[in-house]
């Protein structure tokens, strides 16, 4: 084992990764509709999912936001938002020794105390609260701690990153979600979305803004990344951007290849993003034709390199996007590679305080923060009751 990679796993016992988006509950309704039994993570699931409790052990993650996602074109995406919400609770209550309930920065910090991984979640998707802020405060006290405003489609008061402009960013009620989400301390999260929406989010919010699981625009072309106009906000806002390793997202080559391997799924019948035994034999048929780009544990150093530069350390963490990707990076293969990066940071001159706001500090900071933010405005505010058709027609 390399110095680095010595010092990288000593940092991590002391200041564990917060990574901001594990999908293995979408995973798990996938593969064996909720089945625990049969994806018992107490053991190694190697040969079925990125995640599992001894290499999230290996990986060094003290605190998780599971992703409680749905996909977008689901016609009840809202009790199927409650199932991955019961789905986390389920493995929150059978893994209780190892994964501790969390709902504020409090409760993070108890964990790491503890030695137990502090179990968060988040709705990927504002799909997932159908037009409703009843909904959204629903989602708020069943433990969402933040929503994704869109996912890959837009929605009726939102633009997402990878769909046609509709409503050319946030409409007035998409505004109006920012603010009971600040009143509520449920944090603001703008992976997927649009830039416009990106910048309207940013104009509406009065907590930090997160970025789940981003990277650098100015490093790979993708629209799910963020540019730097974006980035040099986040000082002032007090937010942070999650770096992400999916590599159709952080290597410039792997996102014309992705195009056609998307492409490629949906002509066979597939969702592009399916991971079912029967379409990854699709993927891994198309990628023996045509050999995937590799991307690699200094692809994704790369961007945190640019995105320290843009918007300075203390607005920067780690979301892996594990389980909701079909590929990653060498060195990333799963939640075990973790230290890795850290040790690539290290050789790269991060010193040991850049690299613990990286990994803890600054997500439980800004958790925090939007708490504090909550209590205040819960002060002067109490719950709206907007519609969509009330405040956009």
């Amino acid at each position: 084992m390399s110095s680095s990679l010595e010092e990288a796993r000593e940092l991590l016992r002391e200041f564990p990764v917060v990574d901001g988006h594990n999908d293995l509950p979408w995973a798990l309704r996938e593969q064996v509709r909720y089945d625990l039994d049969a994806r018992d993570i107490a053991t190694a699931q190697n040969a079925h999912l990125h995640t599992d409790i001894p290499r999230l052990r290996e990986g060094g993650v003290g605190a998780q936001y599971w992703s409680v996602y749905v996909r977008s074109d689901l016609p009840d995406a809202v009790p199927a938002t409650l199932e991955q919400i019961d789905c986390v609770r389920q493995l929150i209550a059978r893994y209780g020794n190892e994964l501790r309930p969390a709902l504020t920065a409090a409760d993070m910090e108890a964990g790491r105390r503890e030695g137990r991984i502090a179990s968060l979640m988040g709705a990927e998707g504002g799909h997932s609260i159908a037009n409703s802020l009843g909904t959204l405060r629903g989602l708020y006290e069943l433990g969402v701690r933040y929503m994704t405003l869109t996912h890959n489609d837009n929605v009726a008061w939102a633009d997402s990153a990878t769909d046609e402009p509709g409503v050319g960013g946030l409409s007035e009620f998409g505004r109006e979600v920012v603010r009971e989400m600040n009143r509520l301390g449920m944090l603001v999260d703008l992976s997927h979305v649009a830039a416009t929406t990106m910048r309207h989010a940013l104009d509406a919010s009065v907590a930090p803004v997160i970025f789940s699981h981003s990277s650098s625009r100015a490093v790979c072309d993708h629209p799910r990344n963020i540019p730097d106009d974006v980035l040099e906000r986040l000082p002032v806002n007090g937010g942070m951007a999650m770096v992400t390793f999916v590599p159709k997202f952080v290597l410039q080559a792997a996102v014309d290849w992705t195009a056609a391997a998307d492409d490629n799924m949906r002509a066979h019948g597939f969702h592009h993003l399916a991971t079912t035994p029967e379409a990854m034999k699709i993927h891994h048929a198309f990628e023996e034709r045509n050999p995937r780009p590799i991307a690699t544990v200094s692809t994704v150093a790369d961007h945190l390199d640019h995105m320290r530069e843009v918007a300075g350390i203390d607005h920067l963490g780690i979301g892996g996007d594990y389980d909701g990707t079909a590929f990653t990076p060498d060195g990333l293969n799963d939640v075990s590679g973790y230290p890795n990066l850290i040790a690539e940071l290290l050789d790269r001159g991060w010193s040991k305080g850049d690299l613990t706001k990286l990994t803890w500090e600054n997500a439980v900071r800004v958790l925090g923060a939007a708490e504090d933010v909550a209590r205040e405005v819960r002060e002067r505010l109490g719950p709206s009751n907007a519609t969509l058709g009330e405040l956009d027609g």
